[in-house]
C-alpha cells in the first residue's frame, strides 16, 4: 500500500480501539484532544485521497456492548463536525448561508443561531409514548444503542411523565455529573475505599451503564435535554428555542446559559463568552454547540452520513492531553510540606506549554498509580495548576516500578514525616533553605504584603548572597547594596526599597497573612487584627481570649498562641518592630457598621473592584464574604459573568439577588434600591 493508504488503515484501527474504550468500557486511554487529532488526520487523508475513504470512518461512537439489549434509534443519533477557532466557525457560518441561498429559502436577513454549552457527558435518547417514559438508550454507534431504561428511571431530574404530551417523542441530551456532585461522589468513594473517578464524564458514563440500577440510583446523575425528535406527536414547533421551551415546560433541565444570536458576529461572541466563562458553570463543558434556530432551514440543509450541516461544535483549547511522565520529584513549601510533582514531556494544554504538574501528596500518587515512564493524561483547567489525572494503559508496554515517597528532604537532607491523620508529608527541619525561601516569597506575595519586584528569583538571589535569612531581614536592606548586585540597577534597587518601606505601613491583618501562621488565612487574620488592633496585644492574649474572637475556633487559636510564644517568632517580631514595621490595624470607620454581622456573597466581576477588594470592602464594614451561599446569606451581589451555581443556590434558599451596580449603595447603607428578581 502507499503511505497515505497505510496511514489511513493505521488510523482507523487506532480510532476504533480508542472508541471502544471510550464509548463501551468508559475507560478512555487517550485524552479527547488527542483523539480529535487522530480523527482530523484521517479526515484530511480521505479528503485528499477519496479513493482511500471508508464507510467505517463515518461511524459515530462504537457498537453497543453485549451487556445491555440493543435499541435501534428511530432516527440516527448523528455526531457533530468540529471547529477549533473563530475563523473556522466563521467559515462554517458562510457555508450555511451559501447552502440556504442555493435552496432559495434565505431572504438575506441575519440568520439566528442557538449557542449552547457542549456538556462533557454521555449522549442519551429517551422515548416517550402518550406522555410516558417507555425506553432510554445510549448513542452506541449512532444507529444502535444500549437499553438503559431501568437505570435512567433512577435519575432524579428525568420526568417519568410529560403532562399534555400526545403521540411519540425522543428527548435527547446528555447524562452528566455536576462539578459539586462529582466531588462529593469521589469523597464518598474514598471514604468507602472504592475506586476514585478520574473525571466527571467517565464517572457519569460508568454510573449509568451499570447492570444493577440500584448502583445508578446511588450516584447523583443529572440529565440535560437539548433536542426533541417528533415521532408523530405533531407539535408543529418552528424554532429550536421553541423546542427548548417545550422541553423546559415538560420539566427537563435545559442549559440556562443558551443564547439566541442574530448574525454570525453575535454568534461568535456568544461562543467566545462560553470559552471565557467555562469554569463559572456548574458542569464541565469542552466547547459550544451552535445550531440554526429555524427548523425549516435545518430541513433544507439536511445532513451528511455522519453529521448535520446546520450545526457545529466549537471545541475549546484542550484542558487534557496525553504525554509521557519522565520523573516524579518532590518540592518543599514554606510550611515544610513536601509535594510530589510530575516532570513531563512538554505538551500544550489549555493554550500553555506544560512540563510539570502536581501530584498533590503521597496518597494521590498511590491512588492514581502513576510511575515514571508511564503515558499519562495531564489536565490544566484555566489558571489552576496542572495536575496528572492518571496513567493510560498501553497494551504490551512494560511499566516501571511503583514510585515511593523519599524518607529525606531533597533540599536539606532532613527527615520527611507525615503528621497524624494527615495526607501531607513535611520536612521536619525548620532551617531548611527551601522553606525559608518560600516563606519570604509568600510574605512578599500579592495576597500578603504585595512587595512588587520581590519574586522567587529575586528572593533566591538575596538568600544566596547572604543578605537575608528571613522576612524581618527584608526591612534592613539598603539600595546601595542592592544596586551592586547582578540584575539590579540604581532605579530598580530604589524601587524595591521603596516597596519594602511602604510595606512597613501595611495593616496588621496583611502582616499576619504574610507570616504564614498555620491555619490563619485572610478572614481569620482580619478578625484577629480588628479585635486586638496591635500585634503586641495579640501576642499577649490568653488562649481563651483568642478562642473568644468571632470566627476563630480552637485550632486557629492554638496555632496563633503557639506562634506568638515561639522564641524564633518573638525574635523576628522584635526585629521587625525595630525596623519600623507598624504592626497595627488601622482604626475602623463609621462605614463598618453598615453590614455588621451580615454575610454578603459576590459572584462575577464588579466594576471598580477586584475580587479581593470587593471582599475586603464588605469585611471593613463589619460583614463577612463567604465563598458559598446559605440560608443565612444576607444577599448575593451579581456582577458580570456570575457563577451559575451561586445564583441557583440563592434562588433555592430565597436569598435576594442584587445587581452589581448597587454594590456601592450596599456598602454605604447596608441596603439596595432594587433586586434582580
Amino acid at each position: 500500500m502507499t503511505r497515505p493508504a497505510q496511514r489511513a488503515v493505521e488510523l482507523r484501527e487506532e480510532i476504533a480501539r480508542h472508541s471502544e474504550a471510550y464509548f463501551v468500557r468508559d475507560e478512555p486511554n487517550i485524552a479527547d484532544a488527542d483523539y480529535d487529532e487522530l480523527v482530523r488526520e484521517l479526515r484530511e487523508i480521505e479528503r485528499e485521497h477519496p479513493e482511500f475513504a471508508s464507510e467505517e470512518s463515518q461511524r459515530v461512537g462504537a457498537p453497543a456492548s453485549a451487556v445491555f439489549s440493543s435499541v435501534h434509534h428511530a432516527e440516527a443519533m448523528l455526531s457533530l463536525d468540529n471547529v477549533f477557532d473563530v475563523e473556522e466557525l466563521r467559515a462554517w457560518s458562510e457555508r450555511v448561508i451559501k447552502g440556504l441561498d442555493a435552496t432559495g429559502r434565505w431572504s438575506a436577513k441575519p440568520l439566528e443561531f442557538c449557542v449552547e454549552p457542549k456538556i462533557d457527558g454521555l449522549a442519551l435518547s429517551i422515548t416517550y409514548r402518550a406522555g410516558r417514559l417507555v425506553q432510554a438508550a445510549t448513542r452506541g454507534d449512532g444507529s444502535v444503542g444500549e437499553d438503559v431504561t431501568d437505570n435512567v428511571r433512577t435519575i432524579a431530574n428525568v420526568p417519568h411523565e410529560l403532562g399534555g404530551a400526545l403521540g411519540s417523542f425522543e428527548v435527547r441530551g446528555e447524562v452528566f455529573l455536576a462539578k459539586a456532585d462529582f466531588e462529593q461522589l469521589n469523597a464518598n468513594q474514598r471514604a468507602l475505599g472504592a475506586k476514585v473517578f478520574a473525571n466527571a464524564r467517565n464517572a457519569a458514563a460508568g454510573s449509568l451503564r451499570q447492570k444493577d440500577p440500584a448502583v445508578s440510583a446511588s450516584r447523583p446523575l443529572s440529565f440535560l435535554a437539548y433536542q426533541l425528535v417528533d415521532l408523530g406527536g405533531d407539535l408543529s414547533l418552528a424554532t429550536h428555542r421553541a423546542v427548548l421551551a417545550q422541553l423546559a415546560d415538560w420539566g427537563f433541565l435545559v442549559a440556562p446559559e443558551t443564547h439566541i444570536a442574530s448574525g454570525a458576529p453575535e454568534m461568535i461572541a456568544a461562543s467566545t463568552w462560553f470559552e471565557e466563562h467555562r469554569h463559572d458553570l456548574s458542569y464541565e463543558i469542552d466547547g459550544t454547540v451552535i445550531k440554526l434556530d429555524d427548523l425549516a432551514f435545518r430541513a433544507a440543509l439536511g445532513s451528511t452520513s455522519r453529521a448535520p450541516r446546520w450545526a457545529i461544535a466549537r471545541k475549546f483549547p484542550p484542558e487534557e492531553r496525553t504525554t509521557r511522565l519522565l520523573a516524579i520529584e518532590v518540592s518543599i513549601g514554606r510550611t515544610g510540606r513536601a509535594t510530589p510533582y510530575a516532570v513531563l514531556e512538554p505538551v500544550l494544554v489549555a493554550g500553555s506549554r506544560v512540563a510539570m504538574a502536581t501530584l498533590h501528596n503521597e496518597d494521590q500518587v498511590r491512588e492514581k498509580d502513576v510511575r515514571p515512564g508511564d503515558l499519562v493524561i495531564v489536565r490544566k483547567a484555566g489558571d489552576v495548576i496542572p495536575e496528572v489525572v492518571g496513567a493510560v494503559g498501553v497494551a504490551d508496554e512494560v511499566r516501571g516500578p511503583a514510585w515511593h515517597f523519599p524518607h529525606s528532604c531533597p533540599e536539606c537532607g532532613g527527615g520527611l514525616r507525615r503528621r497524624d491523620e494527615e495526607s501531607d508529608t513535611y520536612c521536619v527541619n525548620p532551617a531548611c533553605p527551601a522553606q525559608q525561601m518560600q516563606k519570604i516569597v509568600h510574605f512578599a506575595s500579592r495576597g500578603a504584603l504585595d512587595i512588587e519586584g520581590l519574586g522567587e528569583q529575586r528572593v533566591a538571589q538575596l538568600l544566596a548572597q547572604g543578605l537575608i535569612g528571613d522576612v524581618a531581614d527584608l526591612f534592613g536592606l539598603h539600595h546601595e547594596v542592592l544596586a551592586s548586585l547582578e540584575g539590579f540597577g540604581e532605579l530598580s534597587a530604589q524601587s524595591l526599597i521603596a516597596a519594602i518601606n511602604a510595606a512597613k505601613e501595611a495593616p496588621l491583618s496583611r502582616i499576619l497573612v504574610g507570616l504564614g501562621i498555620r491555619h490563619v488565612g485572610p478572614v481569620a487574620a482580619r478578625e484577629l487584627a480588628r479585635h486586638f488592633a496591635t500585634y503586641e496585644a495579640l501576642a499577649q492574649a490568653r488562649l481563651e481570649d483568642l478562642e473568644a474572637v468571632e470566627g476563630i475556633g480552637p485550632i486557629i487559636a492554638q496555632s496563633v498562641y503557639e506562634y506568638a510564644r515561639d522564641d524564633e517568632s518573638r525574635e523576628r517580631m522584635i526585629r521587625m518592630t525595630r525596623a519600623g514595621v507598624v504592626l497595627r490595624e488601622p482604626l475602623v470607620t463609621s462605614l463598618t457598621t453598615t453590614l455588621q454581622g451580615r454575610a454578603v456573597v459576590v459572584t462575577g466581576s464588579i466594576e471598580g473592584f477586584t475580587r479581593e477588594e470587593a471582599a475586603e470592602a464588605i469585611v471593613e464594614r463589619g460583614g463577612t464574604s463567604p465563598g458559598s451561599v446559605s440560608a443565612k446569606t444576607y444577599c448575593v451581589v451579581v456582577g458580570e459573568a456570575p457563577g451559575t451555581s451561586k445564583l441557583s443556590r440563592a434562588r433555592e434558599v430565597g436569598v435576594p439577588l442584587i445587581s452589581g451596580e448597587y454594590f456601592v449603595e450596599l456598602l454605604e447603607t447596608g441596603s439596595w434600591s432594587a433586586t434582580l428578581e
